[in-house]
């Protein structure tokens, strides 16, 4: 393939990015933006995303580090239940989460007792946007320690260091690019997630309920800035996150 030829499929891939940028202006931002509340949903969703990367690295760092690593029995099983997460199309993820954490279930019951709920709230926003983005940055995390090379982890508990004290002085800063990226990709699947929002947490708005809401009340054109400002949001992070992870890479190899 000639370099035209991959030019043309790169601009083909960028087609859509391209039409909104040229489609808007900062005035059709600007006035949608200036009402009171607009900044809300912008608000919400950065909100709920930052919470949602909070949970997926306290909660599925350590299961990427153990499937990395083999310490669980029957690895693929784990690999392939993953996998099946990830496959789930969002719409079932949110219809299957109702009957999971919904006002009837047991868990339901149980937030409930302390007053919370997994339906049209910002918990509710925050469990639909993990269940979105977690099988992403586990594959992800999963392979970024796996990069990791094990005799320099063996060497450091040569030297003495217990496993807590490798995993922070070796582990962790060799396989810190990956699990940024991974982590970006998450936050740019949690930030913009909808199949599963829109039917387990209709409220409160995010950007992509808003984008969804303007669309069908005020038509295509009205919904751009909001559409806009969902890229704004989500993309600079697993940008950076790629620069910082192919430089670590040309470091390493040179």
């Amino acid at each position: 393939m000639s370099v035209a030829g991959a030019a043309v499929i790169w601009i083909a891939l960028l087609g859509p990015v391209i039409t909104l940028i040229t489609r808007m202006s900062p005035g059709d931002i600007a006035t949608a933006l200036t009402g009171a509340g607009d900044l809300d949903p912008l608000l919400t969703s950065v909100t709920s995303g930052l919470v949602t990367l909070g949970v997926l690295t306290l909660v599925c760092t350590p299961l990427s580090w153990m499937l990395a690593r083999g310490r669980l029995p029957f690895p693929r099983v784990w690999e392939a239940g993953v996998l099946c997460a990830l496959l789930l199309p969002p719409l079932v993820v949110g219809l299957l989460l109702v009957f999971m954490v919904g006002p009837y279930t047991w868990v339901g019951g149980i937030l409930n007792w302390i007053h919370q709920s997994a339906t049209n709230t910002f918990l509710a926003l925050v469990i639909a946007e993990v269940y979105e983005s977690a099988p992403y940055y586990v594959l992800g995390a999963q392979a970024a320690f796996a990069g990791v090379d094990t005799q320099l982890e063996q060497q450091a508990g040569l030297l003495g260091d217990r496993p807590g004290r490798v995993f922070r002085r070796v582990t962790l800063p060799l396989a810190a690019p990956g699990l940024a990226m991974s982590l970006a990709v998450a936050w740019a699947r949690a930030i913009g997630a909808f199949g599963a929002v829109v039917i387990i947490a209709y409220h409160p708005f995010g950007i992509p309920m808003q984008i969804f809401t303007t669309l069908q009340e005020t038509g295509l054109y009205s919904a751009l800035p909001y559409a806009l400002i969902l890229l704004v949001v989500a993309l600079p992070l697993p940008l950076a996150a790629y620069i910082w992870s192919a430089r670590a890479e040309r470091r390493r190899r040179g």
